[in-house]
């Protein structure tokens, strides 16, 4: 099944659209000093993207290639947390796509469908202040394919329709996606990081069961409790619970 766009494209947001550039993040960081608004740039095909601390991230013609460059007068800290704003546009816009049930939020930016990863999210900055001069929200979403060849992937990777949703245009879906964005921003602006914290446990993968993060120097297994108000991943442990800023979970 196909479908054409719904909703409207967010006043306030510029879009460029290009056929083909090395990432979305790099024409991002390219063009930041230059921007007068939030802009999405999305890309039809990439040369050179990455993911999580470097890794490749295959995108065949046909799924979403996008990055959100904006400035968004916050701390660096403050700035970490749109990974969340993104998860929570993410789920909603597939879900009119796919049954809600079968999505849900993997801890710290990904995007699972019926168990497999379907989108992912990588945030970069920059600023040399207390604030952040820009930022950009990358997002890579398996709308009509499975990448091949992805062989070392905790979570084996997945798309819209091979799961059973509907055909959908990545220009189309990118329309739904900064629409649903615009709307987490506002719920930042009116209610605080709690609303889009609680928007985002209610969709979390595997809370309250036991999981593994790997830090890089450590394996710290425990129940998944919470996210705590900065956005750190609550295990309780055997000696209690324990807040970790960044890892790879596997459950």
């Amino acid at each position: 099944m196909s479908t054409s766009a719904h909703g409207h494209w967010p006043e306030g947001y510029a879009r460029v659209v290009l056929d083909s550039v090395d990432s979305t993040m790099s024409e991002a960081a390219r063009r930041a000093d230059s921007i007068t608004k939030p802009t999405w740039i999305m890309a039809k095909t990439q040369t050179a993207a990455r993911g999580r601390r470097g890794r490749p991230w295959v995108v065949p013609s046909g799924n979403l290639n996008a990055t959100l460059v904006f400035n968004p007068g916050a701390t660096p800290a403050e700035a970490a947390k749109r990974s969340f704003l993104a998860a929570n546009a993410l789920y909603q816009a597939l879900a009119i796509y796919v049954p809600a049930e079968k999505l849900a939020l993997k801890w710290p930016n990904d995007v699972l469908l019926s168990g497999g990863k379907v989108a992912g999210i990588l945030l970069e900055s920059s600023g040399q202040g207390p604030f952040v001069d820009w930022l950009s929200v990358g997002i890579g979403v398996n709308l009509r394919h499975v990448p091949e060849g992805v062989t070392e992937a905790s979570f084996a990777p997945t798309s819209l329709m091979a799961a059973g949703g509907w055909e959908v245009d990545p220009e189309d879906f990118l329309t739904i996606l900064a629409d649903a964005y615009a709307t987490q921003e506002d719920k930042l602006r009116h209610f605080g990081f709690e609303r889009i914290r609680d928007d985002w446990l209610a969709n979390a993968a595997r809370l309250g069961d036991v999981i593994t993060a790997r830090t890089g120097t450590k394996d710290v297994t425990g129940i998944f409790d919470t996210i705590d108000k900065d956005g750190n991943l609550v295990l309780i442990t055997g000696t209690g619970p324990c807040a970790i800023a960044a890892a790879d979970v596997f459950f």
